[in-house]
């Protein structure tokens, strides 16, 4: 449901929200090896999501990513429609083009009411209740 560029995305962008503010903005290099992502591949994922205004970024000498308080207010599902599209999050588990609800593949009914769960408290989590449950310790992120 979701790919790896999805999650890399996901893992630099609370990256950012924990060591980055617009005083302290971050160069592609120093988020990449903590984040054990080729530093190419993460570069191009948030210069996505720069463009879409879900991170912010700055040029130049001093520049960098960074996230302000605006941009930690995103919900996550703005990053996974960004980086994967929506029709990946709506898809059919095995990959049939033609699977809805009127013509369901073996899996639909199984995942249908998981998937939809799942799609909510995506839009309902945004950055800062990431950030906000790994200060506390409830989940961790290896950076």
């Amino acid at each position: 449901m979701v790919s790896n560029s999805s999650k890399y995305a996901i893992k630099g962008v609370l990256f950012l929200a924990l060591h980055s503010n617009e005083e302290n903005k971050i160069a592609v290099k120093d988020i990449s090896e903590p984040i054990n992502v080729p530093q190419a591949y993460i570069a191009k994922l948030l210069q996505e999501l720069s463009r879409e205004n879900i991170i912010s970024s700055t040029r130049g000498p001093k520049g960098g990513f960074y996230l302000s308080e605006e941009n930690k207010n995103q919900p996550i599902i703005n990053i996974l429609k960004i980086i994967d599209g929506e029709k990946r999050l709506t898809s059919c588990m095995l990959s049939l083009e033609k699977c809805n609800e009127d013509k369901p593949c073996p899996l639909h009914k199984i995942l249908s009411a998981s998937r939809k769960e799942i799609l909510k408290n995506f839009e309902r989590k945004t950055i800062n209740d990431l950030v906000f449950d790994m200060k506390k310790g409830n989940s961790f992120l290896p950076l």
